[in-house]
């Protein structure tokens, strides 16, 4: 799974576009700035990594790739933790039930295909589901704050596999 890319840039999504990393960047630093910490070295290694993932990563691959640079666990949990709270990154749960995390800024909404075998997680879009959730909520009088779908299955490379 390590050499797979997950992470799907929608066409819509303004990741790729001119600017990105630096609006992710000043609302983290906004965000830190009303809670009277500091944007520290070790916070924005963090986030570059996270920036830069081409996969949902969970804390201990981001600790893994960062210990080296001085960054220990407790500063990872609690990075993630802070761009959790600023809406800047989502959980996703992995195969095993861990938290994975994905930059979330600016994207469209999206739900999560999870491989039991290889742990790989498939970014999907489904207006038609969504139109339903919707028009089934409004009959029943029902307001949607948030929602988030994570199916559990197989891959299309592990389902050959399983004969």
């Amino acid at each position: 799974m390590e050499n797979k890319k997950e992470l799907i840039y929608f066409p819509t999504w303004t990741a790729g576009r001119k600017g990105y990393s630096e609006r992710v960047r000043q609302v983290f630093q906004k965000h830190l700035k009303d809670k009277e910490l500091i944007f520290t070295p070790q916070r924005s290694k963090i986030l570059d990594y996270l920036l830069e993932a081409d996969r949902h990563l969970s804390q201990e691959d981001i600790y893994g790739a960062l210990k080296g640079e001085g960054i220990g666990k407790i500063t990872v949990f609690r990075a993630l933790k802070m761009l959790e709270e600023c809406h800047l990154i989502e959980r996703v749960t992995d195969s095993h039930g861990k938290p994975r995390y994905e930059v979330e800024m600016d994207r469209p909404h999206h739900d999560h295909l999870v491989c039991l075998t290889c742990g790989m997680i498939i970014e999907i879009q489904w207006p038609e589901v969504e139109r339903i959730q919707e028009k089934v909520s409004k009959k029943i009088g029902f307001t949607i704050a948030y929602h988030r779908h994570e199916l559990f299955g197989y891959c299309k490379e592990c389902s050959s596999k399983r004969g």
